[in-house]
């Protein structure tokens, strides 16, 4: 399974981005695809998740700025991000699970400027 990330950039603080990850390959059990992320200097985190069953779940520091969505038939999984802060910059990286476990994209990087 490979996981290729687009629509990172630099954004002024309160602006918008638009992250897509595209999967290829065999999926074999699809569970869930997320949206992490990194920033200098701190480990990786949790962005927001959607399940199969279409449930989502939001890191609290994103909740109702961030919106996950997805599209099945293309594998596609998308990180709507408004409102945009200095703290959200980072690299942004997707992640699909499935049977064999979990598959990462190479990041993208996302940068907001004061």
């Amino acid at each position: 399974v490979q996981l290729v990330e687009s629509g990172g950039g630099l954004v002024q603080a309160g602006g918008s981005l638009r992250l897509s990850c595209a999967a290829s390959g065999t999926i074999l059990g699809f569970n869930s695809m997320g949206w992490y992320r990194q920033a200098p200097g701190k480990q990786r985190e949790l962005v927001a998740t959607i399940t199969r069953a279409g449930s989502t779940n939001y890191a609290d520091s994103v909740k109702g700025r961030f919106t996950i969505s997805r599209n099945n038939t293309k594998a596609l999984v998308f990180l709507q991000m408004n409102s945009l802060k200095p703290e959200d910059t980072a690299v942004y990286y997707c992640k699909l699970n499935e049977f064999r476990g979990d598959y990462w994209g190479q990041g993208t990087q996302v940068t907001v400027s004061s």
